[in-house]
């Protein structure tokens, strides 16, 4: 399975949710990232953090949705906060689209403390979500079944109060309606 994460610059959320895929996934699954509005670079807190979860970073760059004219996914993933008024790029191939809005850590880069459990609560979150991906693709490789579980994971969130590896934090459900794993 191909997997593209999008947002507008490519230097926070998609990046790590190509990080997070690469390192859960493994070969399972081929993911990329990309924006419709690239930054020059990664933002140095999301390396920093990647790091710190035994995340790799070699390789992370951020760069143009332009530049994958020949990656051809199965799903595309938007990772913009709609929520905070931020419009997601567009993907106008084949590939099958979700939404996956998750707030920007790297906005919180004034405050230490909830930069932390932002970055924290971001990537506990990405990784618990691929953990139930990888589940559910060692059993199928059905892209409507795919498409409905990833779906119905847009609306699970760790809540991290505190920075916490991934592995202690329990993913939950954000709405009181949700179905949990």
């Amino acid at each position: 399975m191909k997997l593209l994460f999008l947002c507008t610059h490519n230097r926070c959320r998609s990046i790590v949710a190509e990080a997070v895929t690469r390192k859960v996934c493994g070969d399972l699954v081929q993911v990329q990232s990309a924006g419709s509005q690239p930054a020059r670079k990664v933002h140095p807190l999301t390396l920093e953090h990647l790091a710190l979860h035994d995340i790799p970073v070699r390789g992370l760059r951020s760069k143009s949705q332009d530049t994958l004219a020949d990656y051809q996914p199965d799903f595309v993933i938007t990772v913009c906060d709609s929520a905070a008024g931020e419009s997601c790029p567009l993907w106008d191939r084949t590939a099958l689209r979700i939404h996956w809005g998750l707030k920007d850590p790297s906005l919180l880069e004034g405050d230490g403390v909830a930069c932390s459990a932002g970055f924290s609560t971001l990537i506990a979150t990405l990784s618990l979500r691929m953990k139930r991906i990888k589940e559910v693709l060692q059993r199928t490789q059905n892209k409507e079944m795919l498409a409905a579980e990833f779906n119905a994971l847009s609306n699970f969130f760790v809540m991290a109060n505190e920075p916490l590896r991934p592995e202690q934090t329990p993913l939950r459900p954000m709405f009181s309606n949700s179905k949990s794993y």
